[in-house]
């Protein structure tokens, strides 16, 4: 079932009354309930920008986003958005950030929620920890917590590991796998990493150079669970590799 379509989406930017950057030019894609979709292109190509249309923070230029048929005008708890940096809130507590969002809304169990969240991150441990105690890939465990704890139908990863070491952006990537599964979330992620994306997505939405357009939409179809070093995953990663790289180099 499609769960989230892009109609002809362009954005345009005004730096001043001279001055337009195009971001996005007619970009047209949907999503399926419960996949995980990960879009990928260069710097500056508006791939960020399409996640907060689609979390109601930017409006189109021209076009609509569209979430189970109706058009986005305004943020909503069924769409929760995970950046880069964390965000955390450095006088609460891990448990008191991860229920904020669920505590404002006086929604009912916040507290039993959000341990149920922590076990399902391996936080269990760090209940009454402050931000300033944990590590990066534990900060960013705490930041999809809180994202979830609002029961989100859909998550949106704004390069969300890009901060971390490369050993704990591979241990973040498998939990993220684990909690997609368990969760049965709509995931889409943005990433510069060929890799990140060959690993994570079921379908990998590649975009041109700014004004972003969809280059490419490439199924991965290597089984689950993946294995970085297994023949198959190394085929799909190879062959988006060539494609980004063609594109990268003007040959596409």
């Amino acid at each position: 079932m499609k769960q989230i379509s892009f109609r002809g989406v362009s954005k345009i930017y005004e730096v001043s009354a001279q001055n337009q950057i195009k971001a996005l030019s007619h970009v047209d894609f949907d999503v399926e309930s419960g996949s995980f979709v990960c879009i990928l292109g260069p710097s500056g190509c508006g791939k960020s920008t399409l996640l907060r249309m689609l979390a109601g923070f930017t409006k189109p230029s021209n076009g609509a986003v569209l979430f189970e048929g109706q058009e986005v005008r305004d943020p909503g708890p069924e769409r929760g958005m995970v950046f880069q940096g964390y965000a955390l809130f450095p006088w609460l507590t891990v448990i008191d950030n991860i229920r904020f969002g669920p505590t404002c809304r006086k929604l009912p169990n916040s507290l039993e929620n959000a341990r149920r969240l922590l076990t399902l991150l391996g936080l269990e441990d760090f209940e009454q920890k402050y931000p300033h105690e944990l590590s990066g890939g534990m900060s960013q465990r705490v930041a999809i917590g809180r994202t979830l704890a609002n029961n989100p139908k859909v998550l949106l990863m704004d390069e969300p590991f890009a901060a971390v070491d490369a050993l704990t952006r591979e241990f973040l990537q498998d939990e993220l796998l684990r909690i997609w599964m368990e969760e049965k979330k709509t995931i889409l992620f943005v990433t510069h990493s060929i890799m990140e994306a060959a690993y994570l997505a079921d379908e990998v939405v590649m975009m041109t150079g700014r004004p972003g357009r969809i280059r490419h939409r490439v199924a991965i179809r290597s089984p689950r669970p993946r294995h970085r070093s297994e023949p198959n995953f190394l085929q799909e990663y190879a062959k988006l590799e060539m494609l980004f790289r063609a594109e990268d180099h003007g040959l596409a």
